[in-house]
């Protein structure tokens, strides 16, 4: 049995759940209550010793940092493909992931928030700017590399789901979330919501996860 060691608000988790469900991948879950600080229990430690969810475990080996592990289960399970095989494609498709993975996501994740209001004591409003700031750089990124490549379709790549998509999926519904105005990046938004429509995003929703709250 393969495990993933999940969140239902952890946009990371989000990528590695939408992976499994479009190879048909079976899992089951560990559910690791990032509120509660259920990712620095010794006991989850010992699993991942980043102390950061997801963690994917296939075969009595661990796998963290979900940009990597999305690598790994197109290596080991490369049906359906999440990436193309042309290297520039890859690296177009690559570079896309890594605005949100990279730009985004790391200045915008819990602990980064929570240190925010605990160091500095911003207040609720404060981090919300914060985060707006944030999405907004990063979107405009993202909006004008796919306007400038000219790759997208209906999707980021054409009309081939890859892993950009995978990753801005869930970075647009945490945006929506936070009440972030994404008017100014119609196409991402247009390729989030076509994409977010298919069956696999669907059943990897937030809303639909067990140990949602």
């Amino acid at each position: 049995m393969r495990t993933l060691y999940t969140f239902f608000r952890s946009s990371t988790s989000y990528r590695l759940r939408i992976a499994l469900a479009l190879k048909g991948l079976d899992w089951g879950p560990r559910f690791v209550s990032l509120p509660n600080m259920a990712h620095r229990t010794l006991d989850y430690m010992a699993l991942n010793p980043q102390g950061l969810v997801p963690a994917l475990v296939e075969d009595g080996k661990v796998f963290a940092q979900s940009l990597a592990v999305l690598e790994y289960l197109d290596e080991t399970h490369p049906e359906p493909p999440l990436l193309p095989k042309s290297p520039i494609e890859r690296a177009y498709v690559r570079g896309l992931s890594q605005i949100v993975g990279c730009d985004i996501h790391p200045l915008n994740n819990v602990r980064v928030l929570k240190y925010l209001k605990s160091r500095w004591q911003l207040s609720d409003d404060d981090t919300n700017e914060w985060y707006r700031h944030w999405i907004e750089e990063g979107f405009r990124s993202f909006e004008a590399t796919l306007a400038v490549a000219g790759k997208h379709g209906r999707y980021c790549l054409g009309d081939t789901i890859t892993i950009a998509d995978i990753c801005l999926v869930p970075q647009v519904a945490n945006a929506r979330r936070f009440l972030c105005d994404l008017a100014a990046f119609p196409l991402s938004i247009a390729i989030a919501d076509r994409a977010s429509s298919l069956p696999a995003f669907e059943a990897a929703h937030p809303s639909l996860q067990a140990d949602a709250f």
